[in-house]
């Protein structure tokens, strides 16, 4: 998996945390965000989407290809927009689980972040 190197988030402090925040009126139903986070003593690109009006959020790497799922920034779902999609090679993943729902993934998963809503915020936390 490829870790992030500094320089991709220079100035910005909050990027090396194990914890981010957004307005949760910035993740309307259908939507997505990408961030930074600190996972497993690595800085990485994590993404929630709301699907359903449940959050839910992953680091942004597919287990197939080894790539970001999103060709276009904060672009993850399908046309049908009922799954989450790799774009390198079409792995379709379900949102609520991250579980490979078709394609080369092969019964395998995205990695899951912790996910809260406090005080009109949603919070992910890496673990």
């Amino acid at each position: 998996m490829r870790a992030v190197n500094s320089t991709d988030v220079i100035g910005n402090a909050v990027a090396y945390s194990t914890m981010w925040s957004a307005p949760l009126s910035d993740l309307p139903p259908s939507r997505s965000k990408k961030f930074y986070i600190l996972w497993r003593n690595r800085l990485v690109e994590g993404f929630v989407v709301n699907f359903g009006g449940q959050l839910y959020a992953y680091v942004n790497y597919c287990i197939h290809a080894g790539t970001q799922l999103d060709w276009w920034p904060n672009e993850f779902f399908d046309n049908d927009r009922r799954f989450l999609k790799c774009s390198t090679h079409g792995s379709l993943y379900k949102p609520e689980t991250g579980k490979c729902a078709s394609g080369p993934c092969a019964g395998r998963g995205l990695f899951p972040l912790q996910v809260k809503v406090t005080n009109g915020r949603v919070v992910i936390t890496s673990g």
